[in-house]
């Protein structure tokens, strides 16, 4: 709760006005129930604080100041809520982009979907709900034991005590009572939207293989085990409002008779109607017991995303570098679950140059790619680009130095014209049209019924492997990096079109360096020098 309310700061006047003004609505609501005990007592000739006139105009204004005050302060808190939202939303973003790719790498992206849509959107209550009725119940209570204890002192103490009951001692036991509810739920809920978000990923092999059936089942089975967490969790609530209420009928009896034995008639009915219309603040704590476990548990899961460690950190303020070349010198390398993948590795890679590597699946062909881009951190030896560590780098200048054409090109669900202007956002037309004409693609998206506007659907998935490919390949070209690093870029390939590749590569490496990684030996027909890697060494 400190972490998130940690938070609010920035819109600590909001709040505060928030606060003031749901105090002095909850206090025009009860005192309309206590002017009208006063209007009983003149009625019967027992009290002449005030006219009937008077109290008719009091109770006039407070409803009024009441309606208005409580639109006021729902707005305040939900405006509060919306832009903490935003911000939230925007350091998970951030906070994403710090992780990436190496933190993120077989992470379950329908969990992160869950924490990024529905953990965020349950904050609303926390932030809209909770912290504002916290403290207008604590003032609130305050001056209500003032004036019912201007009676008498004990009565005071017996609406302390009552308002202690429903809305510290009720929601810390029903939050007892609630226990881990609230974190099996969110869990569950994430691991459902994972579960639909990688069968609609993997719908035509569902299909094909028959196995529609079996999915559908095991959705019903994660449904249901959500809806046995939910229901768990609404028992608990109807708990909470059964005790909650049995609590204050039990508090309002208690006081009608410790009123009447102590300040008489009078006293006992101004006393008792203060207290029985003044329990709104607390029973707004009373549900957070319940309430509180599902919206602490969305936000652990946003606030452990925000402060994960990344495994590189970005790099900033160093002395910009151009491209000399490059070299890895005596790598060692493991992934976090302890595969050796580059054992005493080292390359030289000079400038102007075409170096090949070749080697089986798995040999770390590919992570040593990963190194170059500093997506990992090397535990022994050192990445170098131009006689400089990479560690030494700015990131930005890092990424303006390379290009990184991966096996499995990610295209977003946008335009072809969109999806190649992420390599350079002020890209003309006809840049954009050579880096295609270069890739050879060109040819084939003015087919296309719109071109170059033409929609590639989710993940690309209107195109073919090779089409994505080449796209990729068009992206890398557009970046006009001069250290190319290429993962497999012809393997989604025919041998007509990698030919077609290879020749491009060949004609446009002026001003280039290119480590180009592969398993087949005829895409190292245009290298200058090829290398073999065997278990994660040099051969």
């Amino acid at each position: 709760m400190a972490r998130l309310v940690g938070l609010v700061r920035p819109l600590t006047g909001y709040m505060l006005l928030a606060i003031l003004m749901g105090l002095i609505g909850h206090l025009c609501a009860t005192f309309i129930t206590i002017f009208g005990g006063f209007a009983v007592l003149r009625l019967l000739g027992l009290s002449d604080a005030f006219s009937l006139q008077l109290i008719f105009v009091i109770v006039s204004v407070f409803a009024l100041v009441r309606g208005f005050l409580r639109y006021a302060e729902q707005a305040c808190n939900h405006f509060i809520a919306f832009k903490l939202l935003a911000r939230l939303r925007d350091k998970v973003f951030t906070a994403l982009r710090r992780l990436t790719p190496a933190k993120l790498e077989g992470r379950d992206k329908g969990n992160l979907i869950s924490i990024i849509t529905s953990d965020i959107e349950l904050l609303e209550v926390f932030y809209a709900h909770t912290i504002s009725p916290i403290c207008i119940a604590a003032l609130f209570t305050v001056v209500m034991v003032g004036f019912i204890g201007s009676y008498h002192w004990m009565l005071g103490l017996a609406a302390l005590l009552s308002y202690a009951l429903v809305g510290v001692v009720i929601p810390i036991f029903t939050s007892q009572m609630s226990g881990s509810n609230g974190a099996r739920f969110r869990g569950k809920s994430g691991a459902l939207a994972s579960f639909v978000l990688d069968s609609l990923r993997g719908l035509p092999e569902i299909v094909q293989y028959g196995q529609g059936e079996a999915r559908v089942q095991r959705m019903n089975q994660l449904t249901d085990d959500l809806a046995v967490e939910e229901a768990r969790m609404k028992r608990v609530t109807g708990w909470n409002m059964a005790v909650t209420n049995t609590v204050i009928l039990v508090c309002n009896i208690t006081m009608l008779l410790l009123s009447a034995h102590l300040v008489g008639f009078s006293g006992m009915l101004v006393c008792t109607l203060a207290l029985m219309s003044s329990f709104g603040p607390v029973v707004a704590l009373a549900a957070l017991g319940a309430t509180l476990q599902n919206t602490f548990a969305a936000g652990n899961r946003v606030l452990d995303l925000l402060e994960e460690t990344p495994v590189v950190h970005e790099i900033t303020g160093k002395a910009p570098v151009a491209f000399s070349g490059a070299s890895a010198q005596n790598i060692n390398f493991s992934y976090p679950n302890g595969e050796q993948i580059l054992s005493d590795f080292s390359v030289d890679i000079p400038q102007n140059q075409v170096i090949g590597i070749v080697g089986r699946s798995g040999s770390g062909k590919s992570t040593l790619l990963k190194l170059f881009m500093r997506f990992w951190q090397v535990q022994d030896g050192r990445i170098e680009i131009s006689g400089t560590s990479v560690d030494d780098i700015n990131t930005a200048n890092l990424r303006e130095l390379e290009g990184f054409v991966t096996q499995e090109t990610h295209l977003f669900q946008d335009s072809i014209r969109n999806n190649l202007k992420i390599a350079k956002l002020d890209a003309t037309d006809a840049e954009i049209m050579e880096a295609c004409k270069k890739a050879s693609v060109h040819d084939f998206i003015m087919q296309l019924p719109n071109g170059y506007d033409t929609p590639v659907g989710e993940l690309g998935d209107t195109l073919s492997g090779g089409e994505r490919q080449r796209l990729g390949l068009a992206r890398a070209f557009l970046h006009d990096a001069p250290f190319l690093l290429l993962d497999e870029p012809t393997s989604n390939l025919d041998s007509l079109n990698e030919a077609v590749i290879l020749r491009s590569l060949h004609e446009e490496r002026a001003g280039k360096t290119v480590v180009l990684v592969s398993h087949r030996k005829s895409t190292m027909g245009i290298v200058d020098v090829s290398y073999s890697v065997e278990h994660g060494r040099m051969s």
